[in-house]
């Protein structure tokens, strides 16, 4: 594979810094260019970043010194630099579409972490193990767009990155409706607890517009390209409650699952066991080599000792047991700034990239 030189828009953000850390060794992925805002623009990306850093490893020494561009006045000078760009900026949702299409519209492909165009019918939302073939809608795409390499491919919300996964390969029984209640950690706010007093010792059962996204993302997930868009199903049926809980990184699940063919246990445990898809089919270097992995003890997962589980990249799953109104019950656990984010836009790119859609 060749090397491709990379930009980082919103780099001093959260999911920037968590970007930059997993950029920092990549074997295909080279960090040309950082961007941000226009209070960072000129500084040193230390600078810029200052005392917010909010990793536990530090700021990678070859970044530190690197001048932050503007990330909306100076686009001339970072599509110049890179091949693609990945993008996780703190913007309203219509200055962040805008953002997003001017990029593309400069032949410069997108990455993008953000929500803003998650609902536009010819982007695609991925989560490459799942619907990598929604890809292809990429054509249509740029023929809206006027382009020939540029486009916009967006990740799906991160806590449906914790039990999606769980439950797409078992849609072969005929998955009827769902029932999810997230806990999502606090840096899914971009926060720490230095920064978030407020958490410790507390549990906030709200969290604004994530049980939208966590009832209507999966619908497009699950969705077909028909006539040049992306038509979300219509099934399976889900509803959520999301509540913010005082962990640092890590979303939990709790799920219910009907089925219209109801299978055993142990069919759901071997699915799970064998699910593997295109980036495992295609090594890509941060895919997990085990997507999916079922706990059967009675107190896993847990958040402090498997959100890391394959540097991150994999999926925690536990306590699978029938219920008395669905047909089962589980507890998924993904890592949410990892997969859920930075993480899962970057194995999109690895998957775009082996796929020729970025060249």
């Amino acid at each position: 594979m060749k090397k491709f030189n990379v930009g980082i828009i919103g780099a001093t953000g959260m999911v920037g810094q968590r970007f930059a850390l997993l950029l920092e060794n990549h074997p295909w992925f080279n960090v040309t260019t950082l961007a941000a805002s226009a209070n960072s623009a000129g500084k040193s990306y230390k600078e810029a970043v200052g005392n917010r850093w909010a990793m536990k490893n530090p700021m990678p020494e070859k970044f530190s010194g690197m001048t932050v561009l503007d990330a909306e006045k100076d686009i001339e000078t970072i599509v110049s630099n890179v091949d693609f760009v990945f993008c996780a900026v703190n913007m309203k949702k219509d200055e962040i579409k805008a953002l997003e299409e001017t990029y593309a519209k400069h032949e410069c492909p997108v990455i993008s972490n953000n929500s803003a165009h998650r609902f536009t019918p010819d982007v695609p939302m991925i989560i490459p193990e799942i619907n990598a073939d929604h890809a292809e809608i990429i054509k249509s795409q740029r023929e809206r767009l006027g382009t020939k390499r540029g486009f916009i491919a967006v990740k799906s919300n991160c806590s449906l990155q914790s039990y999606v996964p769980a439950i797409y390969p078992l849609d072969k029984f005929g998955v009827d409706k769902v029932l999810v209640c997230t806990y999502q950690a606090i840096s899914g706010a971009g926060k720490t607890f230095e920064r978030w007093p407020e958490m410790i010792d507390n549990v906030i059962p709200y969290i604004g517009g994530e049980e939208e996204k966590s009832e209507k993302e999966p619908l497009k997930i699950w969705g077909e390209i028909k006539n040049g868009e992306i038509v979300p199903s219509e099934n399976p049926k889900f509803t959520a409650q999301c509540l913010r809980v005082p962990v640092s990184d890590g979303h939990m699940a709790a799920v219910y699952v009907s089925f219209k063919n109801k299978p055993s246990k142990e069919e759901i445990i071997d699915t799970w066991a064998n699910f593997k898809g295109e980036p495992q089919d295609l090594d890509l270097p941060l895919a997990p080599k085990q997507f999916l992995n079922y706990f059967t003890e009675d107190n896993m997962p847990q958040t402090k000792l498997n959100r890391d589980l394959e540097k991150g990249m994999a999926v925690s799953i536990g306590r699978l047991r029938e219920d008395s109104q669905y047909d089962y019950k589980f507890v998924c656990l993904s890592h949410n700034t990892l997969r859920g984010a930075a993480g899962g836009a970057v194995l999109l790119a690895e998957l775009l990239c082996a796929k020729g859609y970025i060249d």
